[in-house]
This record gives C-alpha cells, structure tokens and sequence, in this order.
C-alpha cells in the first residue's frame, strides 16, 4: 500500500493571530448577527479548535468574509458563516458537484462547489440557512449562490441555487453541470 501525502491543515502564528483580528473586527462592527453571543467565548472556542480557524481562514481568502451568525444551545457550537455581500470571490465560476465537472465534455471549470466545500472542511448552505442568513442582511443582490440540492432532484440532473432580488429570496433549478461567473457558493461552518 502506499502512502499519500496530507495537506497540512495548520495556520502559522502571525496567520492565526491576522485571522482572529479580521475576526473579530467583523465581529464587533456587525453585532446585529449576533447580538447575545460574546467575542471573548468564540475567540476560546476557535484557539481550542485550531483545524476550524485552518477552515475559517480558506473562507476568508476566498472572499467569505466569515462571522459568527449564531450560537446552538443544544450542541454548545457557534455558527459561522460567510456573510460577504454578493457570492464569495474566489469561489465563482464552478458547477454544482464532481459528478456534474465529470460529466462536462468541453469547457469545464477549474471546481464545483461541493468539492470545494469539502477541500475547506465546510458545508454548503442548505435552503433553510439561505433564508436564515437572509434575514441578516441583503446578501446575493447581484450574484447566486448553490446551494445543497436534495438527492431527488440531484439525481435527476439537477441543483438549486438562491439569490435575493426585489427584496425577496428566489431558489431556482439548473442544470448541476452549469456554470457562471457570478454564481459561487457560500459555507457554514460550526465550532
């Protein structure tokens, strides 16, 4: 058998130390997400769990702009969540899943979004935590976002994707092999 190499999942200490004043900066000038939670736990929680900021920190130069949205009493876990405006940056231009950039025989984008989302040791978001995250704020106003697609639908040749126009949040169908400059996909991530 042989052996594989692993991508080293660490931040250095200046990355660490960078990552966590973005953070918290975002933080304390967008309390209206998370107005009960306190930065001082969620700073602990990320420094007990050094791979989350690894994850937090792929959002981040991705264009995510990570910030916590809210906290689950039942698990003891805070919910962070890219909250960049429209649909994160560096992570546009790819189809829904691997089975769909296989299946492309010309033209084929460099990812998709769920491969993406596992390589950064995240979640796409679901419909529900679109519209969640929606009441937040006005985000997507001029780019989509995929979002996790049932398997009925995904089976079918299909994905979903969200946007907000005419203050109203839309989900749409298209085919999962499809792709678009502004559309991407934003990631959840507990700790």
């Amino acid at each position: 058998m042989g052996t594989s190499k692993t991508l080293k999942k660490e931040l250095s200490s200046k990355q660490e130390e960078d990552l966590l004043s973005i953070l918290k900066s975002r933080f304390e000038k967008n309390k209206h997400r998370h107005n009960h939670i306190v930065w001082d736990k969620v700073a602990a929680g990320l420094l007990a769990t050094k791979g989350k900021l690894w994850c937090l920190n792929e959002m981040e130069t991705t264009g995510g702009e990570p910030d916590v949205i809210d906290f689950d009493k039942k698990t003891g876990e805070y919910i962070f969540c890219d909250c960049a405006a429209e649909s994160p940056a560096g992570r546009r231009s790819v189809c829904y899943d691997g089975t769909a950039l296989a299946s492309r025989k010309e033209n084929k984008p460099k990812n998709s979004a769920m491969e993406m989302a596992a390589a950064m040791g995240i979640d796409i978001l679901t419909e529900e935590q679109y519209r969640a995250l929606q009441l937040l704020g006005a985000f997507d106003l001029k780019t989509s976002s995929w979002i996790a697609t049932p398997d009925n639908i995904r089976k079918l040749g299909g994905a979903l994707f969200c946007d907000r126009r005419y203050d109203t949040v839309f989900v749409y169908h298209n085919g999962a092999e499809s792709y678009y400059a502004s559309r991407g996909f934003r990631g959840i991530l507990r700790l």
